[in-house]
């Protein structure tokens, strides 16, 4: 009879399930590390070393494998999540920035900031598949959901390569504003939204036509243009928002992401830098490299809630599921993100 009737209170929304137990990791730039937050507390339970300059960081579908671009080792560091331990490393280019791993759990598509590639490395056996010229320094790197096409994006060259993702061929290129530093397809892969530094703003571009179709720039009461940043992107499962960090203006721009206008700026750490949501949606949060934290966001009410303190610099994050539950970003996972 209690069963039944704490079933019927959950059903009805009465009763809110119990929050699932996540861990969102970290890379700090400067200290070589990675530390590990705690979602049930939003405490750092632990913290451990990794090779030089660590900036992106991705888990494998079923979140047994920890990846890390240690920039300044050349290396793409493959760790074993639950211990810290490393693993083996993938070759990866020289100065591996961002990457991006494929649905098919095993391609993964690393930008290399010094020699103008994108290198393409299957994970499981180890070996490079790939590499691609693209423009000059590249950055941003993503997949579309289907697997079909790569992008990189070129901070001195400011365009987006559109990679075919079969073939390993770059096929087209998109012209952006200056320095665009990160890319993120919508979750139908109809759109690809991506951030350009210098330049101010975002560009949302129509994968199909490959054209971008809306400019969205940003305004910051009490800031100066130069200080509005736009690097890190996340789009909402739902559609609804597109959260970008806007730099070292400290804030998070929230876009409606079916109008393409601004409806709210969050006031976060100093020189936010990327973002990463829950796998229920239901916080966001930023890495904000100068103040060396990260800020916790309520994704209903759009208000900033907790800062935690990391290691120095904190550049990328990415979310390893509970026990038993798809990885962010697998389509079975209510409300993934990048």
């Amino acid at each position: 009879m209690i069963r039944r009737t704490v079933a019927g209170l959950l059903a009805v929304g009465i009763l809110a399930p119990p929050a699932l137990a996540h861990e969102i990791y970290v890379t700090n730039e400067r200290d070589n590390s990675v530390s590990v937050i705690d979602t049930t507390t939003y405490e750092v339970t632990r913290t451990f070393p990794v090779g030089r300059r660590p900036r992106g960081i991705v888990f494998s579908k079923d979140g047994s494998r920890l990846f890390v671009c240690a920039s300044d080792s050349d290396a793409v560091q493959v760790l074993d999540p639950a211990t810290g331990k490393l693993l083996h490393n993938l070759p990866s280019g020289e100065d591996p920035e961002q990457f991006s791993l494929a649905p098919d759990g095993r391609t993964l598509f690393i930008a290399n900031e010094n020699n103008a590639t994108t290198t393409v490395v299957d994970a499981d056996s180890r070996k490079v598949l790939a590499q691609i010229d693209v423009g000059i320094e590249p950055e941003g790197m993503a997949v579309s959901p289907d697997g079909t096409i790569a992008v990189t994006t070129s901070e001195t060259t400011n365009m987006v390569h559109w990679i075919d993702a079969k073939t390993l061929q770059a096929v087209d290129a998109t012209q952006v504003e200056q320095r665009p530093r990160h890319a993120e397809f919508s979750k139908d892969g109809t759109r690809l939204w991506v951030s350009s530094e210098i330049g101010g703003t975002v560009a949302v571009i129509d994968v199909a036509t490959r054209k971008v179709i809306e400019t969205i720039r940003f305004e910051v009461k009490g800031v100066s243009a130069d200080r509005i940043q736009p690097v890190g992107i996340s789009l909402t499962e739902d559609g609804r928002y597109a959260f970008v960090a806007l730099g070292p203006s400290d804030r998070i721009a929230v876009i409606d992401a079916k109008t393409y206008k601004v409806v709210n700026y969050i006031l976060v750490g100093r020189r936010v830098w990327h973002t990463v949501l829950t796998p229920e949606q239901d916080r966001l949060l930023t890495t904000n490299g100068v103040s060396g934290d990260v800020t916790v966001i309520d994704v209903g009410a759009l208000k900033a809630i907790k800062s935690i303190k990391v290691g120095r610099f904190p550049w990328g994050a990415a979310v390893r599921p509970a026990a038993g539950e798809p990885a962010a970003g697998d389509k079975k996972s209510a409300g993934a993100a990048e």
